[in-house]
Parts: C-alpha cells; sequence; structure tokens
C-alpha cells in the first residue's frame, strides 16, 4: 500500500480542490481520507509514505497527440524514451499518432506499439491511419484496427484533402462511433510550411503558411462532422478564426473537440527570430492576436484539451537551415510547467479548469477510465509542487528540439504514479 499524505488534491470531475490522505492499494485509490488521518492505519503499515505537504495530487496527465517515431525513426525517440519522458511530465497514458515507418495503418504495427507500450509502465495506446498509405484515397478497416486496439484514428502530419473522402471516413467513425484527429492545414495555400505567413516571414524573405490554410480545413471539417454525427479532435489549432470556427460548430450541435499545445499558447511567430528552427512547427507559431484568441478559446470551453504534439528530432535536423529542417518541438517534459506559468499563474485558469484540459478531458475524448480522483478509480496520478522552479536543461527524451531548451520553468512534477506504481520519482524528493 501506499500512502500520500496530506496533500492538495485537484479532482476536475467533481470540482474537489481540498487536502486529503490518499490510501493507494492493488492498483486503485482506496481511500480518500481526512489530512493527516492516515486511513486509521499507522504509517508503518504502508510500503510507502509520501510527503505530500505543499504538493498537489491530480489525476495523471493524459496527452492524446504524441510522436515517439517507433518504429523507423527510433534515432529521434522509441516507445520506452518516449514513455519516459511522459511519466517525468506527469503523464500517465499518452495516445501515439500513426505516421511510423512502417505507417501504422495496419494491424502488425499497431500490435508491436501497443505491446512495446505495455511494457512501458505508463498506457501507451495509438491511433491508426484513416486511410491507406496515408495517400488519403482508400479507406483501412477501421472496425478491424479498432478491434486490435486502436484508440481511434488520424492521418497527422498529412492532411486529409479529399472532402467525399472526409465525408465517408466520418461516416464510419460515426457507425463505429470512434475519434478521428485531423490535421487542418491546405497546402495549396502554403510556401514554405512551418512558418507563419506575416510580419516575420516577410522580414525573413519568404512566405510562409497563413492562418487561411487551417481555417478552410477547420471549416470544412466542422461542418461535415455536423452532417454526420462524428466526433472529430481539432488538432494543434493554432489560428484565432479556427477557434471561433470550432465555437461556431459547437453551437451548432457538432461534436467538434479542439487540442492546443502548450507552445502555441505561450509564444509567437516571432520566436522563429529568436529560436531558429527549434520554434518551426506545423501549424506554425501565429501572431499575439491568435495566442490571446487561444487562451480565451481554452476559458470558455471552446478549446477542450491541452496536448503536446510532442514531436522529437536529432541535432542535426534541426540544424539545416530554416525551410530545410522538419518541423516539431518536443514537449511532455515542460508542458504541466507552461500550463501553470502561462494559464494558471497569469489568472486564466484555476489548477482545476488546467487539470480538466490536461486529463479530464482527454480521458473523455477517448472514453478511457481515468482523469478523475475517486474512491475505486484506477491509481493514476501525478504529484507535483506548483511553485518549485527547475532548468529545462537535461531530458529523458532522446531529443532536446524545444525553444524553451535551458529556461526556467515554474511547477515540478515531484512523482508519477500508474496503476498504483511509482513510475517517476523526481531525485530531490523524498519518500
Amino acid at each position: 500500500m501506499i500512502l500520500i499524505k496530506g496533500s492538495r488534491v485537484l479532482d476536475p470531475a467533481s470540482g474537489t480542490d481540498s487536502r486529503a490522505d490518499l490510501v493507494i492499494e492493488d492498483g486503485v485509490i482506496k481511500e480518500i481520507c481526512p489530512p493527516d488521518t492516515f486511513g486509521g492505519r499507522a504509517e508503518a503499515d504502508y510500503d510507502q509514505v509520501i510527503d505530500g505537504t505543499g504538493l498537489v495530487t491530480a489525476p495523471g496527465l493524459v496527452d492524446v497527440h504524441v510522436h515517439f517515431r517507433d518504429p523507423g525513426l527510433t534515432y529521434k525517440e522509441d516507445i520506452h524514451s518516449g514513455a519516459a519522458a511522459a511519466a517525468k511530465g506527469g503523464f500517465t497514458t499518452v495516445v501515439c499518432m500513426a505516421n511510423t515507418k512502417p505507417l501504422a495503418d495496419n494491424e502488425e504495427t499497431l500490435r508491436y506499439i501497443l505491446e512495446e507500450g505495455k511494457k512501458t509502465g505508463i498506457h501507451v495506446l495509438s491511433c491508426a491511419a484513416v486511410s491507406k498509405g496515408f495517400k488519403g484515397e482508400e479507406l483501412t478497416d477501421m472496425e478491424g484496427l479498432l478491434a486490435a486496439g486502436a484508440a481511434g484514428f488520424t492521418d497527422d502530419g498529412i492532411p486529409l484533402m479529399d472532402g467525399p473522402f472526409v465525408l465517408k471516413a466520418m461516416e464510419e467513425a460515426a457507425r463505429l462511433d470512434t475519434v478521428i484527429s485531423f490535421h487542418e492545414e491546405d497546402k495549396a495555400f502554403i510556401r514554405e510550411n512551418g512558418i507563419n505567413h506575416g510580419a516575420v516571414s516577410d522580414q525573413l524573405g519568404i512566405y510562409g503558411s497563413p492562418s487561411l490554410a487551417e481555417d478552410v480545413l477547420v471549416a470544412r471539417d466542422c461542418m461535415i462532422a455536423l452532417e454526420t454525427g462524428a466526433r472529430i479532435d481539432v488538432q494543434h489549432i493554432s489560428s484565432g478564426y479556427s477557434v471561433e470556427l470550432v465555437r461556431l460548430a459547437k453551437k451548432l450541435g457538432a461534436d467538434v473537440w479542439a487540442e492546443v499545445t502548450p507552445h502555441h499558447f505561450t509564444l509567437t511567430e516571432n520566436a522563429v527570430l529568436e529560436y531558429g528552427t527549434l520554434a518551426k512547427m506545423n501549424p506554425p507559431l501565429r501572431t499575439e492576436l491568435d495566442r490571446q484568441m487561444l487562451i480565451a478559446g481554452l476559458k470558455d470551453g471552446t478549446i477542450d484539451m491541452i496536448a503536446t504534439d510532442h514531436a522529437p528530432h536529432s541535432r542535426e535536423e534541426k540544424d539545416k537551415p530554416l525551410t530545410e529542417a522538419p518541423s516539431g518541438i518536443i514537449g511532455l517534459e515542460t508542458a504541466l510547467s507552461l500550463g501553470i506559468e502561462h494559464l494558471v499563474k497569469a489568472g486564466h485558469l484555476t489548477l482545476v479548469e488546467l487539470m480538466e484540459k490536461m486529463s479530464l478531458n482527454p480521458a473523455r475524448l477517448y472514453k478511457l477510465d481515468c482523469g478523475r480522483i475517486h474512491e475505486g478509480a484506477p491509481a493514476d496520478l501525478v504529484i507535483f509542487n506548483e511553485n518549485e522552479t527547475w532548468t529545462a536543461d537535461r531530458f529523458v527524451s532522446k531529443a532536446s528540439n524545444t525553444p524553451f531548451l535551458g529556461k526556467t520553468m515554474t511547477g515540478k512534477v515531484k512523482y508519477t504514479i500508474c496503476g498504483g506504481k511509482v513510475v517517476y520519482q523526481d531525485q530531490t524528493s523524498i519518500s
């Protein structure tokens, strides 16, 4: 048994925010007790006692958008290093994208990812591809892939451009009661990806990627979702106008969910001038107005989730010229801190609301049994100090491609518990 004594316990499902003792046994939360009562037992009766004084205990974080590059690109990341990075960041569940090599458009590759994931200590789920070969022409065997364990479906990285194909995919997703996640960038409007079309791209002498590329596909897919009743996820939303489109779609009754990354609600296109390729991602960082509209979307519930789009690349790849380097940054180990600093301490969200975006709602999207703290619930928990500072200079991930490298962060994970087992412990924590 594990006792977490006297911590501030947050449950986003009930809105609870109060001090309590938690007793963990057989992988579940057995008891939630008044603080310092120890569940009616002596501390010596427990296998491990975690002193939660000054710490916050919340449901383990859930990330619905990660790239672990396994199989095929394991020099960037693999399932085990990615899962370790997730655990350090407080995540107990992650959903991998399908753009592996080979693609996860078949049961064999999907099963490999899931089986390796079972060896990591956290819950590693995976989407399967919507289209065979990511060509956007022929549906995968969605029913068979679901039976093999797919969490949902996405061609993330390759936008689906054919409207009738998208309609067919959503009709099938609605029939199967599953999720399709969409990377919304119409390549017809993009000349150089990863950099916003605007003042910074003008300064760099390139055209870049306008928000229009995102907006037109978000509008299309919101309306198809409304027509079909499909449950869809608008991935890594970056445009303020796209937030408005999602807001309208929800008002009309569409089952549309939206995710935003920490880098999109903390940085603007100006970061490209300071950090170069480390600030290059798809969709790109946009204007301060876009950033403020993203935050407004988080505050009013238009944006349901915070997801990292954890996208590791090698140093050699990111050292290429701006227009040649791959897009994407890592994010699992810095996400919670960025949420605390830029959303909670900035006065936009409460800690409970942040946990709703980082745990409860992602679990709801995929109908997972997590994201809540109550007696009998799985003991998937993160314990953190919301005020402790640390330097983002040593990553468990194989990669370090992030503009936050070397930055001082506020909010530090002390323990991550998954299935009742401690899968990460900060070296400075005392058990």
